[in-house]
């Protein structure tokens, strides 16, 4: 299983849909605040202190063209913004509605869109605290020109004063508004992000698991394929070799080797049969389905006697139940050493099976006293063996006797506590 990927701590770059609509929103807050101006020119609402229209029109330009790069340099926007929108309040142009607008987008951008989250802090903080000073100004130089009032006129009850508070009060919101949901929309980027990585990571495991899963399923059948070609495969070289090397001096003992072969042919075909039939049923892949158990490795001995090699049988212990996992792989490790034995033992080869029930384990030992092949590279039946015993939660060994022959022993639980479930091999 892959390590997961590090949170991200930045969200990630606009989109070219995101910049097109950028352009689409710096138009549209151009063409209101054209309208707006206009309007607020037709009502004169600064009087007839209100510079010319076209000044209206040129800060107009200047207010909303920056918002078209705000994803882009959303510093450089709230500042350009916050600088139009003092001067021509200050000019008196005569728009109400759109700078406001407009300055509120460009803050939220710093906080929704800058990566380096200090240096949004700090433009945002800095252009906060400039508006308010300037408001301040602007709020104390109104007071002063409303006339020769007194100084107990102005007071917190006054109306100069509760406009000033209402003015402050309704900036607060405003700036707060802007600040808050600008990091709002930067944290809901990086959850958005999160989520967004972690599944493209499920799917990448997914597909990795797919792959395995494909993987093990056909190392299982290849194991299968292997047990049961190998096992009546070479009984049958070797009975159809006998058969040949007496055909002429003994017809009987040839007519028995060949019925031997057939009789192998027929079970290999009747196994073949039933892998077939496994691979093609889901549900015949359920342990409960196989009928090989461990009562059936007499069978394999007697098999494997009728064959040419001399095999005996020993049961030690109080039998226990055994789990269907741990029986199939048993009698596949008895199966492939038995042949083994037969195919490199050579003609003068002996087998002897011991079957030990230990408690909660169960000890599978094939010993042989032919000849061993060295040099050669392990085949797949050993890997097959080592498989299974894996497979059951036990172990294997494998190697020549000291005495001369080989020596397989093999040691599972009996409850088959198995550390690869995915290549339990019960298909029989």
């Amino acid at each position: 299983m892959s390590v997961a990927s590090p949170v991200p701590d930045e969200r990630l770059a606009a989109t070219p849909e995101q910049l097109r609509n950028d352009l689409w929103l710096a138009a549209a807050l151009l063409v209101s605040a054209i309208l707006s101006t206009w309007l607020g020119s037709v009502a004169q609402v600064w009087g007839d202190d209100s510079p010319h229209l076209g000044w209206g029109l040129l800060y107009s330009v200047a207010l909303t063209a920056p918002l078209a790069l705000r994803r882009r340099i959303p510093e450089v926007a709230l500042i350009v913004v916050a600088v139009v929108y003092f001067v021509g309040m200050s000019a008196h142009i005569p728009e109400m509605y759109v700078g406001s607008i407009a300055l509120f987008i460009a803050m939220y951008s710093v906080g929704a869109w800058v990566i380096d989250r200090r240096r949004a802090l700090i433009v945002r903080v800095v252009v906060i605290i400039g508006m308010f000073f300037w408001l301040l100004a602007a709020m104390f130089q109104a007071a002063s020109e409303q006339g020769s009032d007194s100084a107990a006129e102005f007071s917190l009850f006054s109306p100069v004063a509760a406009m000033m508070m209402l003015q402050f009060l309704f900036n607060v919101v405003f700036f707060a508004g802007a600040f808050a949901f600008g990091e709002r929309a930067y944290a809901g980027a990086l959850s958005r992000e999160e989520l967004e990585q972690r599944t493209r990571e499920l799917e990448h495991e997914r597909e990795i698991t797919a792959a395995q899963a494909v993987a093990l399923d056909r190392v299982r059948i290849a194991r299968e394929l292997h047990d049961v070609v190998a096992h009546h495969v070479s009984a049958m070289g070797v009975q159809a070799g006998a058969a040949r090397t007496v055909l002429d001096r003994d017809p009987e003992a040839a007519r028995r080797a060949l019925t031997v072969v057939e009789e192998s042919a027929r079970a290999s075909l009747t196994e073949l049969r039933q892998l077939l039939e496994t691979l093609r049923t889901p549900d015949a892949a359920a342990p409960h389905d196989s009928t090989l158990r461990l009562d059936a490795i007499a069978e394999l001995v007697r098999y494997s006697e009728e064959n040419g090699m001399p095999t005996t049988f020993t049961v030690v212990g109080e039998p226990v139940t055994a789990s269907e996992v741990a029986q199939v792989n048993l009698y596949r490790i008895a199966q492939e050493a038995l042949t083994n034995a037969r195919r490199h033992g050579g003609p003068d080869a002996r087998a002897d099976v011991r079957l030990r029930f230990d408690g909660d384990e169960i000890e599978l030992e094939i010993a042989n006293d032919g000849r061993v092949r060295f040099g050669a590279t392990p085949g797949l039946g050993l890997v097959g063996m080592r498989e299974r015993a894996a497979a059951s939660g036990g172990w294997l060994e494998a190697a020549p006797r000291p005495r001369g022959g080989f020596l397989v022993r093999a040691r599972v639980p009996a409850s088959a506590r198995s550390s690869q479930p995915s290549t339990q091999g019960v298909l029989a």
